[in-house]
């Protein structure tokens, strides 16, 4: 029996493709054709279709030719209208998606990149409850940004998107489906609130020196200072010449977060807690370093350095 199914679908997928490949991810770029793209007429279109019947019963029963001519005009531009809105869709490819980063429960920004050997207008693509229109140029290239509701972290596969379109004339919807096989890492969702991270016992003993802009002292001047640096009104006072000293201590030690400190708690727990304090080391400028199982990071800092921390965060099991 199994068999005969599987026999059965292959021959569907073989026979009438654009039936079955709703169903399974496609490798990018999805190019358009005229076996997937599917046209029914929209509801300002069978209006003026019955439209287009009355006043040919009216021509034909009053034997009216201007009527008829008009009847004649009007049904040749609806079925042009047909025409232009396959070939608005016909050949249409989705080369590429990015994605930015959001954490759970956020809208993650998917930016897809359509290709046309021609250009195109009035083109529009829905994903969920989003819709967004676009107009490919004579680049040849239309990048489109939709957002993208997550729920939990890790990696998540790209929904369906529908490619469609009513132009010219709004008398006919074409549309086609595409599903790129590709999935989407979303960040895990900080805890609310807890406490800070341990340091270690030595850690305030051990203050570094680092260049500031702050004035910290004034000392004897030395050989290369730069005159911006000397002290003229301290030196005329004391008799010597004496330059301003911007070095400072280090007042904010590295964080050192490990998994293996957070004993006793669940992973998603675990997750969350180093999450939070991940943002708070980013917003306040504080180098860190971060243990993960199998994936140790180095201390670092910036957006890049938070951006690997999170990711290695979502990517865990």
């Amino acid at each position: 029996m199994r068999d005969a199914l599987r026999r059965l679908q292959q021959l569907a997928e073989r026979r009438l493709p654009a039936l079955t490949r709703f169903r399974r991810p496609e490798p990018m770029p999805i190019e358009l054709h005229r076996r997937r793209i599917y046209i029914v007429p929209t509801g300002f279109g069978i209006g003026f279709s019955v439209l287009l019947l009355v006043m040919l019963v009216g021509s034909l029963n009053y034997s009216n030719n201007a009527a008829l001519l008009l009847t004649c005009i009007l049904g040749a531009a609806g079925a042009s209208s047909m025409l232009i809105a396959f070939r608005a869709l016909d050949g249409l490819a989705l080369a590429s998606v990015r994605a930015g980063q959001a954490i759970a429960g956020e809208s993650l920004a998917l930016t897809l990149e359509f290709e046309s050997a021609r250009p195109r207008s009035a083109i529009r693509v829905d994903l969920g409850t989003a819709c967004q229109a676009f107009a490919v140029d004579a680049s040849g290239k239309a990048d489109v940004t939709l957002p993208l509701a997550t729920t939990t972290r890790g990696w998540q596969p790209l929904p369906r998107l529908r490619v469609w379109t009513t132009w010219p004339l709004g008398l006919f919807r074409a549309w086609s489906w595409m599903h790129p096989a590709q999935s989407v890492l979303v960040w895990p969702r900080p805890e609310g609130g807890g406490p800070p991270p341990r340091l270690p016992a030595d850690e305030g003993l051990r203050p570094r020196l680092h260049r500031g802009e702050d004035l910290a002292a004034l000392r004897d001047y030395r050989s290369g200072d730069p005159r911006k640096h000397i002290a003229w009104k301290a030196s005329a006072r004391l008799g010597q010449l004496l330059s301003k000293d911007f070095e400072q201590p280090e007042s904010r030690p590295e964080w050192r977060l490990d998994w293996r400190e957070l004993e006793g708690m669940d992973n998603e727990a675990r997750i969350a807690r180093l999450a939070r304090w991940l943002g708070e080391a980013h917003v306040q400028g504080r180098r860190h370093s971060l243990w993960l199982p199998g994936q140790p990071i180095e201390v670092g800092s910036g957006p890049g350095h938070y951006a690997r921390c999170m990711s290695a965060l979502a990517s865990l099991p």
